[in-house]
């Protein structure tokens, strides 16, 4: 996600919880195309047609080719963050944050 979108602005969306708009995600690279809602589902529907006419073995290969030195990154650093989830979650901290949260909804 860093290296995507560049510290600055996963740090802004991360610490602050603020959700991207589709703009936004296509500027950084997490997504392609933008579609409207109303056209969403025929204009994918016309790229996996297109898609599904592709060798299929092709298709596997390039997409390993594309993929596998971003999955050897992605498991070191996937397995840094459920390391440190892991410590979060059993922290005090956190179990102060939850008992706050569920004593605010008992008041509403």
């Amino acid at each position: 996600f860093p290296r995507t979108f560049g510290l600055a602005k996963a740090n802004e969306m991360l610490l602050t919880e603020r959700q991207i708009t589709a703009q936004e995600a296509s500027d950084g690279g997490l997504v392609t195309r933008i579609f409207p809602e109303d056209t969403f589902r025929d204009e994918v529907e016309k790229i996996v047609k297109h898609m599904a006419t592709l060798p299929p073995q092709s298709m596997r290969i390039s997409k390993a080719l594309i993929r596998h030195e971003l999955n050897e990154k992605l498991l070191e650093v996937n397995a840094r963050e459920c390391k440190t989830l892991r410590e979060r979650w059993l922290s005090d901290e956190c179990m102060t944050a939850i008992m706050n949260f569920l004593n605010r909804k008992k008041g509403k």
